[in-house]
């Protein structure tokens, strides 16, 4: 039986992509997973989770990572919400795939069981409905196999964020709780008066920043 797992990385930074991946595996091989120390990337260190992934890579049979930059996901986000834009971009890894899957593991945004379901499914290939899927709330913790999916996207994620640090500077982690982010937005905005390039535009603390240099540039006049 084959099962897969997916999950994202970067759903709630201010900057950045968001990358998504899905891994297959045979059920009976999930447990070789287990004995090289696969988890919840959140759990696991960055150098750790490097190496996991090259390992990820050799034990699996398919995989599929897809990276979401800021400018596309400030144009979707113009028509549907991020939980929405996260199920049309899973449906679009399970439509790619060319193994026969039994079952799809999902780590789910929504709260409410079989929503997020839901969502998945308005998108699918009639071929690909007849899948289980079971989109679950920390299903990154709980399925070895969407925690080898988490290191795949997180990994990749890191990948591109450090890209955009050599080229623009060491703006932190992009999450807006970030100290060295906060600073780096404050000052890009205020020297420059628009967002980093890198920016998602519908984020509250980028349309903050945005309004607090618009707020000083009226008093000023």
């Amino acid at each position: 039986m084959l099962i897969a797992g997916i999950d994202e990385a970067g759903r709630g930074p201010c900057f950045g992509p968001m990358c998504l991946a899905i891994t297959i595996i045979e059920k009976e091989d999930e447990k070789e997973l287990k004995k090289i120390g696969v988890k919840d990337s959140k759990d696991l260190l960055p150098k750790k989770r490097e190496y996991l992934f090259e390992e990820i890579k050799q034990k699996i049979i398919e995989f599929e990572i897809l990276t979401i930059n800021s400018i596309e996901l400030n144009d979707l986000m113009t028509k549907n919400n991020l939980n929405e834009i996260e199920a049309i971009k899973i449906a679009e890894l399970i439509n790619n795939t060319k193994s026969e899957i039994n079952i799809i593991y999902v780590d789910s945004p929504d709260a409410t069981k079989g929503k997020f379901e839901g969502r998945i499914r308005k998108y699918l290939k009639k071929e690909k409905q007849q899948i289980k899927i079971i989109a679950e709330n920390k299903a990154d913790s709980k399925y070895i196999i969407v925690g080898a999916a988490s290191i795949m996207a997180k990994v990749t994620r890191d990948l591109e964020i450090a890209k955009l640090r050599k080229k623009f500077g060491d703006f932190g982690s992009g999450y807006p709780s970030d100290p060295k982010t906060k600073k780096f937005l404050k000052e890009y905005v205020q020297k420059n008066k628009k967002l980093p390039p890198f920016s998602r535009i519908f984020w509250s603390t980028c349309e903050k920043a945005l309004q607090e240099i618009e707020t000083k540039q009226k008093k000023l006049f």
